[in-house]
């Protein structure tokens, strides 16, 4: 079960047919207090939730859950304003999986929920600190670290290390970064993620050297000598 929380009636039903169509059971509610309230009684899978609310605002309802033991790890897609950044770093700090930038398309949504849902298939141990060979991602926090000093990364850069860092060892290719990275519905050229591979490498540092490329295959993730 999807829940959307939207303030506008008009893209709440949008949403919740787009997620019904596509297979998924959805629910929608207009404000925060219909959430909790609904929260009670039984709990998603996982939470599109827009940031402009009336009554409590999307980032209050999220430090909220975040700091319930109940709903600690329940994913949340936190659906922005364009152009608001500090609403997306904040949701970020606080533990929300992924946003969406208003104004999104339908498909979008569908395919960010695809990955949240896949990522979050570990349970808490997908929620767990991830360390190999001087690099360390803490998924509760949303960061990472090289050697010990914090790394900036987009949230592309930041799937593709989790990725790595989840199966150490293991040879992906191109499109099966696309598809875990992106979503199944991502139509982009494969040379999408060798700019981002190429981006993540300088951005660690001497830790970049650990992704190697594996000619003709992919990429993955070993440990430097």
């Amino acid at each position: 079960m999807i829940w959307c929380v939207e303030d506008d009636p008009g893209i709440r039903e949008i949403e919740v047919y787009t997620l019904r169509s596509t297979g998924f059971e959805a629910e929608g509610f207009g404000d925060g207090e219909a959430f909790f309230q609904a929260l009670r009684d039984r709990k998603p899978e996982l939470v599109v939730l827009d940031v402009m609310l009336p009554g409590q605002d999307g980032v209050s309802i999220l430090r909220r859950l975040r700091q319930s033991p109940e709903t600690e790890t329940l994913p949340v897609i936190m659906a922005t304003a364009r152009g608001e950044e500090y609403d997306k770093i904040q949701s970020l700090d606080l533990g929300a999986d992924d946003y969406l930038v208003k104004p999104f398309g339908m498909m979008e949504m569908v395919s960010r929920i695809k990955a949240v849902l896949r990522r979050a298939g570990g349970g808490r141990d997908a929620q767990q600190r991830l360390e190999w060979g001087g690099l360390a991602l803490h998924p509760r926090e949303h960061t990472v670290t090289a050697g010990g000093s914090p790394v900036e990364l987009t949230l592309k850069e930041y799937e593709m290390l989790r990725l790595f860092l989840s199966h150490p060892g293991r040879v992906f290719t191109r499109d099966q970064l696309l598809s875990e990275v992106w979503g199944v519905e991502f139509a982009g050229e494969t040379r999408t993620v060798d700019v981002h591979i190429r981006t993540l490498r300088q951005k660690l540092g001497a830790w970049g050297g650990q992704i190697h490329t594996v000619r003709g295959v992919g990429y993955r993730l070993e440990e430097r000598a």
